[in-house]
């Protein structure tokens, strides 16, 4: 198996040696892991891409690349570049530091590797680490996803439903915020809804008194509804959330139709 690797945290994150780890086990000894991630961390970022400038890419060892953009840049480059001999069977992105359930996929740079890879066809899975106090203070704070993150890859590529349709399904997965033993299963689940919990600002002024602003995020461990992605997280079970690219409010079609005529 041929797989493309990329994170929103930065070629040199923690996480991302997590994520080579389980896509070499994925891989098997006939296989090929390749790494484009970006030179510098890219949390927040979503789905951006640098349509409006170049992205400088370096080699960096054997099947490991730095570009200097986002996590969609690099699975662009990935594809369009480093792998322009052929394309690879899976694309993975993460591990991420932190949690992507509820508002914040939105958001984050790691789903959006993993959407761009959908949308040029590829099967894409993203993947998470929440922290919390079950295991920020052990030495591995990866250890669910490092323990459990190639078998449930397995899962999805066994029983997965991929490209059905014009936007094919992508994965969100998250595990959760304790030890690899005391995770308790898998569950599919919704995109959550954290209720009072968004994105702020903190004002700051420098010596000059030029004024700055700090965008922060709410807390982490506010419930979801049972059943979706940050709730099952928080009972300690592994959420596997399917996605598409389609941002279509499609419950609302027909009664917007009805309304304007």
């Amino acid at each position: 198996m041929r797989i493309l690797i990329t994170n929103d945290d930065g070629i040199n994150a923690p996480g991302l040696e997590v994520l080579h780890g389980i896509a070499t086990d994925l891989a098997g000894p006939d296989g090929e892991v390749w790494t484009v991630a970006p030179a510098f961390e890219q949390s927040g970022v979503a789905h951006c891409i640098s349509y409006t400038h170049p992205t400088m890419i370096a080699e960096l060892g054997a099947r490991r690349f730095a570009a200097e953009g986002s996590p969609a840049d690099c699975v662009l480059a990935g594809l369009h570049d480093v792998l322009s001999d052929g394309p690879p069977d899976l694309v993975l992105s993460g591990v991420n530091r932190g949690n992507n359930a509820a508002e914040n996929a939105l958001y984050s740079g790691t789903i959006g590797g993993a959407m761009e890879g959908a949308l040029q066809g590829m099967r894409s899975i993203a993947l998470s680490q929440y922290y919390g106090p079950g295991n920020y203070a052990l030495d591995d704070p990866f250890e669910a996803a490092r323990a459990h993150g190639a078998q449930l890859v397995r899962d999805l590529l066994e029983k997965g439903i991929w490209q059905d349709r014009e936007y094919g399904v992508f994965y969100n997965v998250n595990f959760p915020p304790v030890a690899a033993q005391d995770v308790k299963g898998t569950r599919i689940s919704r995109q959550g809804y954290r209720h009072d919990v968004n994105f702020t600002v903190d004002v700051h002024y420098s010596p000059s008194g030029r004024k700055f602003l700090w965008v922060k995020g709410g807390p982490q461990h506010t419930p979801t509804a049972p059943g979706t992605d940050a709730a099952v997280n928080l009972e300690g079970f592994i959420s596997v959330t399917p996605m598409r690219a389609d941002l279509t409010a499609h419950e609302v079609i027909d009664t917007l139709a009805e309304r304007f005529g």
